[in-house]
């Protein structure tokens, strides 16, 4: 101390003249060797100003350069070591930094010798002096000396130390701040980082480390802090997995195994999430493989580890943390394990949500919400969880400020419009948030469709399972298959068909029907579950018990003309008994019956009930009419005029179908079977497994140059227009067939007519292809082609004041037979009294019946009532006693394509018969340009192929070519929507009984919904568990959707498409 004290005497005096004194002498004291250690302890002590010591410090350093001896730089090297570590504060420890600095790069040999790896053991074992060995003061001193050494052999030596001591430190879960130091070290000196199998577990421990790191501070500045020390400590890690890519898959079954934990007492931290950005994103489908099929893993692993997955998104900075836990979500879809997938998001669906409120992790959290709630369809539930927090968001986003907060904006509407969508029938829910985005934009309905189909679970593609783990999810279509129920095909193929009349479907979803068991309620489950469940087929077996008609025998092949008959009557037969009901009721104060909306009869407006969100306005009770008549119902009147006399009988008669049956070759070729003639029958019956093909006896179709005869080989096929207009056309009633006029009291010769006077909203046409064979006695199937074309109008005749405007098609109208159109032969004989009264009067009544027939035709007029196609039901087979029935089908309205169609079709105001027009008549080449243009449109519209379980997108080509490619695959059944103009009233025709969307479910059908898909979602996990025990023994394949126009459909039978299993998926299905 001596030596310094006489330094610090020279501060007396003048300042600059002491510091020059001073700082001489230590030059002089350098010279002569004077021991440093002593004058830096000396000056650190001091209580001179720091300017004065920076000075004497920079003297000491510059004499580095000097020659000292071994032990002068031991005794230097220790006390720069106390100072750097045990030094009071940074102006100490800076000293210590700067003379360590310069005497080891001027005495290497030296500091190596003091540097040794004993000391270095010493050091991370036991600390230095009070200081714990898990200080980062030591290890930044460690890092420091390794940097003086790198050049030196014996740090060689040391490194193998480190490596060692560096596992047993993170073993030991150092804090953050030591491990952050750690990694800085090890990021310079990679040669510390242990190797092989010891790198692997270091890996493995430091992730485990990384679990422990907690901070519990609000401060913005320690929150820095502390992310920046987890992203050094993730970032070695990224660098060791590049290194040592053997390491990541260990490292991240580590990670699993950590989050998956579910012991109370530990809580991982979030900090793990920092390590997702660096596992690359081509591993995930390695990685999510190994996670979901692991049956080691159990349900409630898999729970937590989702769950902490999810509570990832909180960390900021970090990259890619969506895109692992959407793969994950996916990865459970594809295996079935929709019960975590439940429990997962109802648990965690708010959480996410509140994530959205903070900028720097609101796109993943979007990304990942979306999800969530789109894949979670089976129940509103999960949405309903975050709806009351919509409108704030959406305030908060409006005000923000942010510049990427209008895109965000945009985005999180468009989700809130989907989820809406799904789940319709909530107004008093979703108002205030249709208010609060009413002027944003809106996805067009089919992207909202597309969106949701591609979104739930169980259309997620499993590819991770192969064979019979492998499960059919829902068609790519979004439509739902029927499952054959065992020679169901009929049943199927006719659901179908309704399901796809979308006018029809969507007034039978908006009734309210009450607790009452009912046919229309069966069906408008069926409807609701086939539109908004989750499975790829449903099996309709309580509607099959409730509507399978008495003589049918359970499993046995029947005609689907004669079914969807009986289930019309059905329907129509039961909404009239409860109209029956309902009007026996007492009435009202005001002396009126409550309008019923439906054929249970739906309670009225004045007991409380609210009326349908789709009908905002009360209607009219359509004078009665049921459902069935309002969209199938036609009338047409059977005329018979006696050419002696003409006289005329005429029968006004409803229709819910027309039987078409195929014009024979030459008339003369049909056999005359003796007996009387009878009145003819209503062709809307039709027969009941088909219809006979042959003429009545006696008979013979008028000439028409529109009524073309059976194709022969070379001519172009008949068409349904054809057959409509062959339907249509007179008949002459002659010879054995002959008309008993009772006006003239004999048989005559008669001429026998049809007049359609109302046109249904569907057109139901049933084509007549099982003949009676009176040789064989057999029923025999007639194969003819028909040509189906996608537009065709329908002559209707109606009386001419109800036509307002040559441009308007008027649509469904209702003409009422005048007094006069009474079957006038229906009299007394008269008595031989009257004989002469009669013969006087003769002449005049035959001039004034012709006056009055002539009169009647001119009240008529003929309107082209336009008519789009919607649905084919198919019959595949040679015979009518087997096969197999599937339905081609389309969604379209009413009013869909008015606006087009009702400028295709001319309007015929003459008195002649109307003829059914397979295309539309054009003047003009633009027109026809045109037309031809929208016929395209109406065409290439969606087709879809529904053959029992399998539901495929198909084209109107295919409609047309199926008998050209398979001779057996005919048409049967034909269903067309009427056309009409938007926004006509009742003065220039009746609306379509259409609706513009479709309607809300009932809370009722909402919740046999929801249950039944929870119910599907068990089936398929459970399937899925029991399957996979079983798959190293199983051969079964899965045969994925495809189109369906390169192969026949089949026939009813264990291996066709109508057999017992009804699908493409052989996996049975588990019921509880």
């Amino acid at each position: 101390m001596s030596y310094f004290k006489k330094v610090c005497e020279y501060s007396s005096g003048n300042f600059v003249s002491n510091l020059y004194m001073s700082t001489r002498y230590v030059a002089i004291c350098c010279l002569q060797t004077v021991i440093m250690d002593k004058i830096l302890e000396g000056l650190v002590s001091s209580d001179h100003s720091v300017t004065v010591k920076k000075a004497i410090v920079k003297k000491v350093v510059e004499a580095a350069e000097k020659e000292v001896t071994e032990q002068q730089c031991q005794a230097l090297f220790t006390l720069t070591t106390r100072l750097i570590l045990l030094g009071e504060d940074a102006f100490e420890k800076q000293i210590g930094l700067q003379v360590l600095d310069a005497y080891a790069r001027y005495h290497r040999p030296e500091f190596e010798h003091f540097f040794s790896k004993d000391f270095v053991l010493s050091l991370l074992q036991q600390g230095y002096g009070e200081l714990n060995h898990k200080d980062p003061a030591i290890i930044e001193y460690i890092h420091t000396c390794l940097r003086l050494l790198i050049s030196c052999p014996s740090v060689l030596e040391i490194f193998s130390i480190i490596q060692v001591e560096v596992l047993r430190m993170v073993c030991e879960r150092p804090e953050p701040a030591v491990c952050a130091r750690l990694s800085t070290l090890l990021s310079d000196f990679v040669q510390c980082i242990p190797k092989n199998k010891s790198g692997v577990l270091f890996c493995q421990q430091l992730v485990r480390t990384i679990s422990y790191f907690h901070c519990f501070s609000s401060q913005e500045q320690e929150l820095r802090e502390y992310v920046g020390q987890v992203t050094k400590v993730s970032t070695l890690l990224q660098n060791i997995w590049k290194a040592e890519p053997t390491t990541l898959l260990p490292s991240l079954q580590e990670v699993f195994a950590i989050i998956s934990s579910t012991d109370p007492a530990f809580e991982p931290s979030i900090a793990l999430a920092s390590l997702v950005q660096h596992i690359p994103i081509q591993m995930i489908t390695v990685l999510i493989k190994s996670l979901t099929t692991d049956q080691n893993v159990k349900d409630a692993n898999m729970t937590k580890a989702l769950c902490r997955m999810i509570d990832w998104l909180s960390w900021p900075l970090a990259q890619h943390v969506n895109t692992w836990i959407i793969a994950l979500l996916k990865g459970l879809a594809a295996v079935q394990k929709f019960t975590i997938l439940i429990d997962v998001t109802l648990l965690k669906i708010e959480l996410v949500f509140s994530r959205l409120w903070y900028p720097i992790v609101r796109q993943g959290a979007l990304a990942v919400l979306s999800h969530m709630l789109l894949s979670f369809q089976h129940s509103p539930e999960a949405f309903h969880l975050v709806v009351p927090h919509v409108v704030h968001l959406v305030q908060s986003l409006r005000t923000d400020g942010l510049p990427t907060s209008k895109a965000f904006l945009l985005q999180f509407t468009e989700l809130i419009h989907c989820m809406m969508y799904q789940y319709s029938g909530f107004p008093d829910l979703y108002d205030h948030i249709l208010e609060a985005i009413k002027d944003l934009p809106k996805p067009e309905e089919e992207k909202i469709k597309m969106v949701l189909n591609q979104s739930a679970w169980t259309s997620q593609s499993n590819s991770f399972m192969s064979g019979l783990l492998r499960q059919a999810g829902k068609s790519e279509t979004g439509k739902t298959g029927l499952v054959n129920l065992g020679n169901t095909c009929f049943m199927n193929s006719i659901i179908q068909t309704l399901f796809m009349a979308t006018d029809f479907r969507r007034h039978v979803l908006s009734l309210h029907l009450n607790g009452s068991s009912t046919l229309m309620k069966n069906l408008q489950l069926l409807f609701a579950i086939l539109a908004h469940t989750q499975r790829a087929a449903y099996a309709p077996r309580n509607f099959l018990d409730a509507s399978l008609p008495p003589w049918f025998n359970m499993g046995s092949q029947q005609d689907c003309s004669e079914y969807l008959r009986f289930l019309l009557d059905r329907l129509h037969e039961e909404e009239r008994t409860l109209q029956a009901i309902e009007s026996a009721k007492p009435k009202d104060a005001t002396g009126e019956h409550a309008c019923s909306n439906g054929p249970t009869g739906q309670a009225s407006l004045e007991e409380g009930e609210k009326l349908p969100l789709h009908e905002a306005e009360p209607k009219p009770c359509d004078d009665g009419k049921t459902l069935i008549e309002r969209m199938f119902g036609g009338r047409l009147i059977t005329g018979i005029r006696c050419t002696q006399c003409n006289s005329i009988s005429e029968k006004e008669e409803p229709f819910t179908d027309l039987s078409l049956a195929f014009c024979p070759a030459t008339s003369q070729n049909v056999p005359q079977p003796e007996g009387p003639s009878k009145e003819p029958a209503v062709s809307s019956q039709g027969c009941v497994n088909g219809g006979s093909e042959t003429l009545e006896p006696g008979s013979a179709r008028s000439p028409a140059s529109s009524v073309p005869s059976v194709p022969m080989t070379n001519e172009p096929p008949l068409s349904v227009p054809d057959l409509v207009n062959y339907f249509l056309a007179p008949e002459t009633l002659d010879e054995d067939n002959a008309y008993y006029c009772e006006k003239c009291n004999s048989l005559q010769r008669a001429e026998k007519t049809l007049k359609l006077v109302s046109a249904p909203e569907y057109l139901i046409l049933t084509l007549l292809r099982f003949s009676y064979d009176a040789k064989c006695h057999v029923r025999r199937k007639i194969l003819d082609n028909v040509t189906i074309p996608a537009l065709m109008t329908l002559p209707v005749h109606v009386h001419a004041k109800s036509v307002k405007s040559p441009s308007v098609v008027p649509p469904f109208l209702q003409t009422e037979p005048p007094e006069s159109s009474e079957n006038l032969a229906k009299k007394l004989k008269p008595s031989q009294k009257e004989e002469v009264e009669e013969e006087q009067q003769k002449e005049e009544k035959e001039i004034m019946d012709g006056v009055e027939h002539t009169r009647r035709e001119e009240e008529l007029s003929i309107l082209s009532v336009p008519y789009v196609l919607t649905s084919v039901v198919m019959h595949s087979g040679m015979s009518s006693e087997s096969g197999h029935y599937y339905s081609y089908g389309r969604d379209i309205s009413g009013v869909d394509m008015a606006q087009h169609t009702a400028e295709q079709f001319v309007r015929k105001e003459d008195s002649g018969n109307g003829q059914v027009e397979a295309c539309s008549s054009v003047s003009t080449v633009s027109e026809k340009e045109q037309g031809d243009k929208q016929i395209n449109r109406v065409q290439e519209a969606d087709w879809l192929l529904f053959n029992d379980s399998r539901v495929t997108f198909t084209s109107f080509q295919s409609v047309q070519n199926i008998t050209n490619r398979f001779p057996k695959d005919t048409a049967y059944v034909l269903l067309y929507r009427k056309q009409d103009l938007q926004g006509r009233d009742e003065n220039g025709g009746l609306m379509a009984n259409g609706m513009s969307a479709e309607p809300p479910l009932h809370k009722e059908l909402l919740d046999a919904i929801i249950k039944d898909n929870k119910l599907y979602l068990q089936e398929q996990e459970l399937n899925a568990r029991t399957q996979a025990l079983q798959a190293p023994s199983s051969s079964c394949s899965f045969r994925p959707n495809g189109s369906d126009d390169n192969n026949p459909p089949g026939s009813c039978g264990p291996s066709g498409g109508g057999g017992g299993g009804g699908g493409f998926s052989t996996i049975s299905r588990l019921v509880f």
